[in-house]
Parts: C-alpha cells; structure tokens; sequence
C-alpha cells in the first residue's frame, strides 16, 4: 500500500463519516448539516445565533441558508435575546427537539458500533492524535 498523508486519511474518513451521515438522514427527510446544528442548540436555554457558527465551525452565511431552512421545517425558531437586544436565540421546537433526538441517537449507535470494534487502548490513542493535530493547529506549529 502506498504511504497515505495524514489529511488524506481525515479527509477520506470524515467524506465517508459525512455520506453515513446522509444517508441516515434521509430516512428522517433531513441532512447531516440538519441533524449537527439540532446537535448544537442548547435544547433548555436556545444558544445564541452568533455563537453557533463558530461552535459548529461554519460561515455565516452557510449557517443562515440552514437556519432559514429549519425554521420553514417548524424545526426551530428565533427569538429576542433578552440579554442583548441586537441578538437572536435560536429554540427548538417540539418537532425540532424529536429530531434532535433521532440525530443523537444515530450519532450514539455510530459512536457505540466504532467502539464494538476498536480495543479501549487504540480508541483513546486516536483521541490523543486528534488532540495533538488540534494543538498544533491551534498554536500554528505545522510548518
């Protein structure tokens, strides 16, 4: 086998995650996109419009074209943040709380079938990987 890069192999892994994702999604009229930002509201208190996009690592702009699309699907609704009078909260509704769950409970049988096949040891190794990559994203120590 050719040696693979590192970034080869996240993003082959993550295109695979991601069309996994999909295809479960669409038995629920949804996508992944749907499902991760079900995931990221705070389903007691809202989360703040401004606060997701970064908490989910996406533009603006992508996040707005989603939002829009989840409010048109009852999924979710926007209200004035009592905090902060130019901000917007983003609820779940009733509806957007049952498909919050149908996405976590996807998300926890993939999570539970990954560790069905991978020893305890190798698991947390990838979790130290992981958390290296991201420490030396973080504080640019990649060239």
């Amino acid at each position: 086998m050719k040696d693979i890069t590192i970034d080869y192999a996240l993003r082959a892994t993550w295109q695979a995650v991601a069309r996994m994702y999909n295809e479960e999604a669409k038995k629920f009229d949804s996508t992944m996109a749907i499902g991760f930002t079900l995931l990221s509201v705070d389903p007691k208190t809202g989360t703040p419009s401004t606060a997701l996009g970064p908490k989910m690592g996406m533009e603006a702009t992508s996040l707005s074209r989603i939002l829009k699309r989840m409010e048109e699907q009852g999924l979710i609704e926007r209200k004035p943040n009592p905090k902060d009078g130019r901000g917007v909260l983003i609820y779940l509704t009733e509806f957007g709380l049952e498909k919050r769950n149908d996405s976590k409970n996807v998300v926890l049988r993939f999570d539970e079938s990954v560790k069905n096949n991978i020893s305890e040891e190798k698991i947390n190794s990838f979790f130290e990987v992981m958390e290296t990559i991201n420490e030396l994203i973080t504080e640019k120590k990649y060239l």
